[in-house]
């Protein structure tokens, strides 16, 4: 399966020149007024340099340039040329390979906590970003500065352009920034890679590593026209990272997905831990800014443990990334015994995973949280109504028209008093007449406004928690989409 429209990453609201954007710009300035929690969250502002801004955004119009996945055949050939020309990057580092449909980022971000806890020097690959392309690439925890970010794609480009002529359609914008991480790593070097698929995983291109662990994040039904209609056809792609010998970490799956996964590691010689059975969540504990742990991992019991992170699958998340880290260390076979349990705790702690569940408004709080499928909205809503008990809670929803919807919506009636639907600024953006339209299906007239613009939209239901006194404790969750989200942020003056 070929990986996301470029399109579909593009979520960097400043970088774009859709004239549409001028109401995010518009409405920050009233929106940046209100109070809300200090930055300091991982996301980098744009360059302060405008020279160096310049370029960044001269890098970000040639990838945008770039074609479509969605044209080009499901194939790894494209960036077999391109690596090869590079000289095989991916092959200086060893690698922990992540797929799934729920978690990913997150799960990615707690591995490379706990991999820089113990002195590895990290590499991390996500997608898509919330506000900056730089969020993609991450060195050691941070961000690639985006002085780095414009040299990794200058080195490259002219295998690039090599590439690009030797096959019959040119490399696609994921397949530029894939090639672009993997060649930044293995400069850095780091010692070890933490990669998230686009898509899928058989014909993902991040898929041309032999990654010694491959983490398995639930899978449920999203890009069902590209992966297929039931959680086990999904499946069948996504076993496609598990390699030879490896060692394969599965979280909890539905029944087919997991049977597809354990066929998979048997063809492979893998070994499989499982959630629920080699590791899982020993007990949790809600606390003030987040929830306290006990993890059982493949060596035993790591009590104690802060997660700044709200909701259930993020506890299930910590057990999934804490499984897969002492998998790389040999934790549970070769060795035994825990890790430090002390420096667990310490990267645990420092955790973050912006516009999952992420505060960024008090009085009223506003939460952003980028659930954009069924089981993210179920995750998003119990999470929300555990972590928060607001009295009423007032929906910001913007979608891609590409998704399951009305499941989505579904998923949120029993916690929205009201829902403002809207609409963010790209193409592939739901119109809020035909969000409308779904949502009063779901939750009747009387609960529905409709604000086409973001920055209305934030504005309405910002006013309708406030409204009544008596609703002092109302809040307001903006979802559907890491793309509203990340305008939303932006909006909210968190970049």
């Amino acid at each position: 399966m070929s990986e996301p429209d470029p399109f579909d990453e593009i979520v960097d609201a400043e970088t774009t020149s859709d004239p549409d954007l001028a109401v995010i710009e518009a409405g920050s300035r009233t929106l940046r007024t209100q109070s809300g929690p200090p930055p300091g969250d991982g996301i980098p502002a744009r360059p302060a340099d405008p020279e160096v801004d310049k370029a960044l955004r001269a890098v970000e119009q040639e990838l945008l340039g770039r074609w479509p996945e969605t044209k080009l055949d499901p194939s790894l050939v494209r960036m077999e040329a391109l690596l090869d020309l590079l000289g095989d990057p991916q092959r200086a580092y060893p690698s922990i390979h992540i797929t799934g449909t729920n978690g990913k980022t997150s799960t990615a971000r707690m591995i490379e906590a706990l991999l820089g806890a113990f002195e590895l020097r990290t590499g991390r690959y996500t997608s898509p970003h919330v506000q900056s392309i730089t969020e993609r690439i991450s060195l050691n925890g941070a961000p690639i500065e985006a002085e780095r970010f414009i040299e990794a794609y200058q080195d490259i480009k002219p295998y690039i352009d090599m590439t690009d002529a030797q096959q019959e359609h040119r490399l696609s914008f994921f397949e530029v920034l894939t090639g672009m991480a993997y060649a930044a790593f293995a400069d850095a070097p780091v010692d070890v890679a933490v990669v998230e698929v686009g898509m899928g995983g058989s014909w993902d291109a991040t898929n041309v590593m032999e990654a010694p662990v491959a983490v398995i994040t639930p899978i449920a039904l999203d890009h069902t026209d590209r992966l297929g209609d039931t959680p086990g056809e999904i499946a069948v792609e996504k076993s496609g990272i598990i390699k030879q010998g490896a060692t394969v970490i599965l979280a909890q799956q539905p029944v087919d997905a997991a049977q597809v996964m354990l066929k998979k590691a048997v063809e492979t010689d893998a070994t499989v831990a499982r959630e629920g059975m080699e590791f899982g969540v020993g007990s949790r504990e809600i606390a003030v800014g987040g929830q306290l742990l006990t993890l059982r991992g493949l060596g035993g019991e790591y009590e104690e443990i802060f997660l700044p992170l709200y909701g259930a699958h993020q506890a299930h998340n910590a057990a999934v990334a804490l499984a897969a880290v002492e998998a790389f260390f040999g934790v549970g076979a070769q060795q035994a015994g825990l890790l430090d349990v002390e420096l667990v705790r310490k990267a645990f702690a420092s955790v973050l995973s912006p516009g999952r569940m992420e505060v960024v408004r008090s009085s009223p709080t506003v939460v952003l949280d980028a659930a954009h499928n069924p089981a993210g909205g179920q995750a998003a809503a119990a999470a929300i109504t555990e972590a928060f008990g607001f009295s009423r809670l007032i929906g910001v929803v913007g979608t891609s028209g590409d998704k399951d919807v009305r499941g989505l919506l579904e998923a949120f009636e029993p916690i929205f008093a009201e829902v403002v639907v809207t609409q963010n600024s790209t193409h592939r953006a739901m119109s809020a007449d035909d969000l409308a339209a779904l949502a009063v299906e779901v939750f009747g007239d009387d609960r529905v406004v409709v604000e086409p613009r973001l920055d209305d939209a934030l504005e309405t239901a910002i006013t309708l928690a406030e409204e009544e006194d008596e609703y002092a404790g109302a809040g307001v969750l903006v979802t559907g989409s890491v793309i509203t989200v990340g305008e939303a942020r932006l909006l909210l003056g968190r970049a």
